[in-house]
Order: structure tokens, then C-alpha cells, then sequence
């Protein structure tokens, strides 16, 4: 017989936690509660929450002295435990992860960027391959004129002004990824 330690079954087969599980359990609710109160208030307002639990988070988030403020959030990981997650972990996650796409998003424009400021017209032109709608005066415009700040330590002036027309770019049609 394997006796599993994290878990035992009374006489009725109902499940008991360990109390380390739950100590994990009460952990993560923790961590919650903390990215609940350091979110934007943006984002914040577009958890389902209770009004309760909003409001507490809400006053967690308007106290300034650090002993009140971990007692709050004490108190708010308390009424998490005392919820069900489900719905608000799935939006935080999705938050999360958009966040995560976006400056994947975000990196891959500047590497572009970069890869054309220090490259050749070889760069220039896998990227018009794959991007046909692109503005290709334009794009070595900047390009030169970026290389010109870089030569003479001028302000990224056309950097810039490139970095935002790529944005621009990859928010009409994706930017192919680097090899």
C-alpha cells in the first residue's frame, strides 16, 4: 500500500490537506493579494471582485505606513481564502500574459530597429520581403539618417521616429521574427 503524505483519507473518504499544502495555498493567495494591490488601477477595475474585496484592496492600496499596510494585506489574502479564485486568477493570468506578449511585441520591433540601424541593405531588404506594405523610401530615410546620429553621436532622432513607423508596422501586420 503507497501512503501519500500530502494527503490522507478519513473513514467517510474525505480528503484532508496537509498543512504544508495549505500553507502553499495560503502563499500564492498572498502573492495575489499583493499583485492585486500593486496592479494599475486600470487594470484593477476590470476584476471581478466583490465590492468587499474591492474595497478592501482599494484601502490597502491608500496606506502609506508599512506595518498597516502588510496588516491589510494580511487581511485581504484572509478573504481570498475564503473565496473562490477561479474566475479572478483566470483574468489576472490573461492580464499577465498580454502584458507579456506586448513586450515580446515591443522587443522584437526594437531588435528590428536595431538589426537595421547596424546592419546593411541585406536587412533592409528581408524585411521588405516579408512586408510588402512597407514604405521603403521612408524606411531608408530613417535608416540613413539614423546611422548619421550613431556616426556622429547625435541624439536617436530617426531611431525613434524608425522604432515608432516599425510599431506602426507590426500593429498592421505582424513584423516577421528574427532568425
Amino acid at each position: 500500500m503507497k501512503i501519500d503524505m500530502n494527503e490522507s483519507t478519513s473513514e467517510n473518504d474525505t480528503i484532508e490537506i496537509s498543512k504544508s499544502q495549505r500553507k502553499r495555498e495560503a502563499n500564492e493567495l498572498l502573492d495575489l493579494a499583493k499583485h492585486l494591490i500593486a496592479m494599475t488601477e486600470s487594470r484593477f477595475k476590470k476584476l471581478p471582485l466583490d465590492q468587499d474585496l474591492r474595497d478592501e484592496v482599494e484601502f490597502a492600496r491608500s496606506i502609506k505606513a508599512h506595518g498597516a499596510r502588510k496588516r491589510q494585506l494580511m487581511t485581504v489574502g484572509k478573504m481570498l481564502r475564503r473565496r473562490d479564485n477561479e474566475e479572478l486568477l483566470d483574468a489576472v493570468n490573461n492580464f499577465d500574459q498580454k502584458t507579456r506578449q506586448e513586450n515580446a511585441r515591443f522587443h522584437l520591433v526594437e531588435a528590428w530597429r536595431d538589426r537595421l540601424v547596424e546592419g546593411s541593405n541585406e536587412v533592409l531588404t528581408e524585411l521588405l520581403e516579408q512586408t510588402p506594405d512597407a514604405n521603403v523610401q521612408t524606411l531608408r530615410q530613417l535608416i540613413r539618417n539614423a546611422k548619421k546620429e550613431v556616426q556622429f553621436e547625435k541624439p536617436p532622432t530617426s531611431a525613434r521616429k524608425l522604432f515608432k513607423l516599425l510599431r506602426e508596422m507590426d500593429a498592421r501586420q505582424p513584423l516577421p521574427r528574427l532568425p
